[in-house]
């Protein structure tokens, strides 16, 4: 069973960092792709970033690439968030897929979730 859990998220300030970590088994970590989404109500569920198992190969959307950085160590999956604006508050998930492919920034392609953590930035 594939158990995905991500401790952390809060309160920060505009231009603050955080790290937020996606927890999970070592067969999960060495073998699935963990993907990042973050949702607000009302809206779709919005593609981070994602890394392959062996972490080697990333991908991130527009609107985080060079401030958003996905990696991994040991067995969490990491999003380390820079330069954080109001717009960056949503509920974030991490995902695994058993998969890599061009569709690693769709949500359906994911076969497992977390339950979420809540990042607020305030201006």
């Amino acid at each position: 069973q594939v158990q995905l859990v991500e401790p952390g998220g809060g309160l920060v300030q505009l231009g603050d960092s955080l790290r937020l970590p996606c927890k999970t088994s070592g067969h999960t970590f060495s073998t699935f792709s963990i993907g990042w989404f973050r949702q607000v109500p009302g809206k779709e569920r919005q593609f981070v970033s994602a890394i392959n198992a062996n972490g080697d190969n990333t991908v991130s959307s527009d609107s985080v690439k060079g401030r958003f950085t996905v990696g991994k160590d040991k067995s969490t999956v990491y999003l380390e968030m820079n330069s954080l604006k109001p717009e960056d508050t949503a509920v974030y998930h991490c995902a695994a897929a058993s998969r890599w492919s061009t569709f690693i920034i769709k949500h359906q392609t994911y076969e497992y979730w977390g339950q979420g953590t809540q990042v607020a930035v305030s201006s």
